[in-house]
């Protein structure tokens, strides 16, 4: 007899789907809990007398689903986040008077004055030269200051090699679905960003979890991972990590580098909150430029609502990723790349940036105040930190008790990628809009913390 022994449900179509329903089933229910091992491929075979190889092909189903992972000589298990929803933004009306510390916020209190910009624009001779059709690639002058943007990041780029994005979310879209197919497998952490896991989700392609410390990605184990699954491609955010915050060292990257070269994989870098901390390190694809795509993004940094990222790209993957966006939205709007690049030529993204940087700073001492004696990790200048929580907590259980008090917070479980999740949190430092809202959330979560842990 074996620890699982499920009731098959009743359904049309092939045996081996119908046991991926059973266990998308018994998730829901509770039945099967996040971390839990299933049977062998033979236990559960002989248990339902069904063969091995549809138990094998509805385990690989499950896994689809992202409901379950496997690790070679260790087993089946149920997902992490397989009970748990990975978006960070609700398709409900926020309840009024909710703190939030989950969604990290660019403080758009902070941004560039809209209105002046458009008024600068409105003045010139030919205004409505921004509003026709334009090259998918982007306007010259887009590209150009594209290039310019990826400068800060430590990227050395062309404004050939420049593609303009609505977004980091749309730059990744058209890089996975431009140089990608249904069915590839792509490396990234153990924990990663959540829009990550929903887009590789919906276009049919596979995140494989490699194992991390606190300094990041272990080469070692991308390089395991690589001698076992045809893997495609690697999706990193080296400088500050989304969600632990740690920073790939330089040994590290290279070494990612020589392993990317070595099984032929094409390097995705979204180093999203990077200009939040700037490092010393520069990105993991300079050092395999030919096989690496850069996102330069905005919305972190600048403002969320203008939509505009830059993708650096070699040549040989130009055509593919045009040729996505123009499949999806046909060219970023060139009116809101126009006020991006005026911006980044006059230097007010760059004194925007350091503003924002410094009320970050004001946040993080606030945060260290508050939750002194906790164990928690973050940049001094950054906008969230990730917070190791009490013996008997999850991240799940500390969602669900904090919005009862008021509060948004996101556990570990939306951001891991198969495995288990640790016991920890992303604690949002730029969610709310002041410094009093800010502490009266974190006093609320170290007060909860400090009770007794759910049962």
């Amino acid at each position: 007899m074996t620890i699982y022994s499920p009731f098959l449900v009743e359904a049309e179509g092939p045996l081996y789907s119908r046991l991926a329903d059973t266990i998308q089933r018994d998730i829901v229910a509770g039945v099967l809990v996040p971390g839990a091992k299933l049977p062998t491929h033979r236990d559960l075979a002989d248990e339902l007398g069904i063969n091995v190889s549809t138990v094998t092909r509805g385990y690989r189903e499950a896994e689809k689903r992202g409901l379950v992972t496997g690790t070679v000589g260790r087993g089946t298990f149920v997902a992490s986040d397989a009970a748990t929803s990975t978006s960070l933004v609700s398709f409900e009306p926020s309840c009024p008077g909710m703190l939030e510390l989950g969604l990290v916020a660019p403080l758009h209190h902070m941004d560039p004055d809209i209105s002046e910009g458009f008024k600068r624009i409105a003045r010139r001779k030919n205004p409505t030269y921004f509003m026709r059709y334009t090259d998918p690639l982007g306007l010259p002058e887009h590209r150009r200051a594209g290039a310019d943007w990826a400068s800060r990041y430590g990227v050395d780029a062309e404004p050939e090699d420049v593609i303009v994005c609505a977004g980091a979310q749309h730059a990744l879209t058209c890089c996975l679905s431009g140089l990608l197919q249904a069915g590839d497998r792509i490396a990234t952490e153990a924990l990663t960003y959540p829009g990550m896991k929903t887009l590789t989700n919906m276009l049919g392609m596979r995140l494989v979890s490699i194992e991390m410390d606190e300094h990041g990605m272990i080469p070692e184990s991308l390089d395991t991972a690589c001698r076992r699954d045809e893997i495609k491609a690697i999706y990193l955010m080296p400088g500050v990590h989304n969600p632990t915050t740690a920073t790939l060292s330089e040994g590290r990257r290279t070494e990612i580098a020589h392993i990317a070269d070595r099984h032929d994989l094409i390097i995705i870098e979204d180093d999203a909150y990077d200009l939040t901390d700037p490092g010393e390190y520069t990105p993991v694809g300079n050092r395999a430029r030919h096989r690496s795509v850069y996102v330069a993004g905005m919305s972190k940094s600048l403002a969320a609502g203008l939509r505009i990222s830059f993708i650096v790209t070699p040549k040989q993957f130009l055509k593919p990723i045009a040729q996505a966006v123009l499949n999806t939205i046909w060219m970023a709007p060139p009116l809101n790349a126009e006020l991006a690049a005026m911006w980044i030529n006059d230097g007010t993204a760059d004194q925007v940036v350091e503003n924002k940087r410094r009320a970050a700073a004001r946040r993080y001492m606030l945060a260290c105040d508050v939750l002194e004696g906790f164990r928690f990790r973050g940049k001094p200048t950054g906008f969230f930190i990730w917070l190791d929580l009490p013996e008997g907590w999850t991240g799940q259980a500390l969602e669900q008790a904090a919005a009862a008090k008021g509060v948004n917070v996101f556990g570990a479980e939306k951001f891991a990628v198969g495995t288990i999740a640790p016991a920890a949190a992303r604690v949002s430092l730029t969610g709310t809009d002041d410094l009093d809202d800010l502490e009266r959330g974190l006093v609320i979560l170290r007060d909860i913390l400090l009770g007794n842990p759910p049962v």
